[in-house]
């Protein structure tokens, strides 16, 4: 059962409602609005015809690709040049299973998968997107504002503790699924899909994350952006380490200490990663390898959003006190990690899931390593399909809003089966989802085997 009922949904549809008439000032926004052109390679004396009704790409030179996705490179366009890229990306046998599809043999390119999606799925809607963020930020205010009601009422301050936990936990746990939710709105934000605008998305990523849920929102999005562009990578990844189970013995004795902990963790696992930077670097103090090339005026940049969660903690400390600031905001703030911890690693580890080197790895091939899970329509649908969404967000993480993920999957999945390659696709039924993050992380921690590395 999900912690917002269709119910509760429904009561409060008025008050969302007035929230999306407040956002009627800011204009739509559509993500792609530029006719289709030749792109033109400088090392070719070549002409090749970009084909694509969802993705219309401008005259490029071959140093300005990163303008369309920065992850990706020439070779990842799907460019025909008379129909020699078609032919190569067929199997000597051209007939499918059915007798009448032709089977491919390459993992389809970025261009392939954009044609097989709906156009609707590329249009960012600034006031659809304002609209989840006050619904969220709604639900978060509600809850947490009841839930400090009932910690300085009479009645809760006349129970033993004992009995002061076990009032306050089911609205702790409603509290931390709602900041869970804003988390989501915030990722989105992230990626530049709550709007075109630059200075919305920085304005509800403050507020979503550095405010809200305590997150540094710069520094977060740019170790975020780092595992979208390597994931799957056995080193480059970032938000994910992977240690190879075969090796355990030459791990550093504090990793075998994490390790041997590992059933405590779960709850803290977010929170090292901001403070301690394991493995990506600092996002409160910066150090480690995701500060290494950075100047200092995006380091400042970036401490903004460190001093918006610090004043906020402050604040809020200072108000409540640090009973009450520990009772009704960071308990939530924990049930908040958990959940991110969770959906973030069953949406990376899989029984068949594959990790690639230098030698290896290519963008495409590795985001079908990430797994679609369902953890039931409506926990799905509160979660903006951050989980049974999450392939085509890995492919078209800057180009496809959460609200349109859940009809891009359907149709990534029919496209899939027509090109007799849906079996590159993973999807997989996690409606016991917390049973399963206990099981996963106990039996694999952070362990992958040998024979899952693609060296060659």
């Amino acid at each position: 059962m999900s912690p917002l009922s269709p119910t509760s949904w429904s009561r409060y549809s008025h008050a969302y409602a007035i929230l999306a008439i407040t956002t009627a000032a800011c204009s739509r926004t559509q993500a792609f609005t530029t006719p289709n052109n030749i792109l033109r390679h400088q090392h070719r004396q070549q002409q090749f015809q970009v084909k694509s009704s969802v993705l219309p790409i401008p005259t490029l030179t071959r140093e300005d690709l990163g303008r369309i996705q920065p992850e990706l490179n020439e070779d990842d366009l799907y460019l025909q040049n008379n129909n020699s890229n078609k032919k190569n990306n067929l199997s000597n046998n051209n007939v499918g299973k059915d007798g009448k599809k032709k089977i491919y043999n390459k993992v389809p390119k970025i261009g392939e998968i954009r044609r097989m999606l709906p156009k609707n799925s590329f249009n960012i809607d600034t006031k659809l997107s304002l609209f989840y963020f006050g619904l969220d930020f709604l639900a978060v205010a509600t809850s947490m504002t009841f839930l400090h009601s009932v910690v300085t009422s009479k009645f809760y301050l006349a129970l033993p503790i004992f009995a002061q936990a076990l009032t306050v936990a089911p609205l702790q746990l409603l509290t931390g699924f709602a900041m869970w939710c804003m988390w989501c709105i915030g990722h989105d934000a992230g990626h530049s899909t709550v709007s075109s605008s630059k200075r919305i998305n920085r304005i509800v990523g403050e507020f979503a994350h550095s405010m809200i849920c305590l997150t540094p929102f710069v520094p977060w999005a740019k170790s975020h952006r780092q595992h979208h562009l390597h994931h799957n990578h056995i080193t480059k990844d970032y938000s994910h380490q992977w240690f190879i189970r075969e090796e355990s013995d030459d791990l550093h004795p504090v990793i075998k200490a994490s390790y041997w902990t590992r059933n405590i963790q779960l709850p803290i696992l977010y929170m090292v990663y901001l403070l301690a930077g394991v493995p990506d670097g600092g996002h409160v103090i910066f150090y480690g390898r995701m500060w290494e090339k950075s100047k200092m005026k995006e380091k400042l940049n970036a401490y903004f959003s460190v001093l918006v969660s610090v004043a906020t903690s402050a604040v809020l400390w200072a108000k409540l006190g640090f009973a009450n600031f520990t009772v009704v905001c960071m308990v939530p703030w924990l049930v908040m990690s958990f959940w991110l911890f969770m959906v973030t690693y069953l949406q990376h580890h899989s029984d068949d899931g594959k990790i690639y080197t230098d030698d290896t790895f290519t963008f495409e091939k590795a985001a079908f390593e990430t797994v679609d899970r369902n953890y039931g329509k409506w926990i799905n649908r509160m979660s903006h399909h951050m989980m049974d969404g999450h392939v085509v967000h890995h492919l078209l993480f800057e180009k496809v809003p959460h609200y349109r993920l859940e009809d891009a999957t359907v149709a990534l999945v029919k496209g899939m089966k027509e090109r007799d390659q849906l079996d590159l696709y993973k999807s997989v039924e996690t409606k016991h989802f917390t049973q399963e993050i206990v099981k996963q992380f106990n039996n694999n921690w952070f362990f992958i085997n040998e024979k899952q590395v693609v060296r060659k």
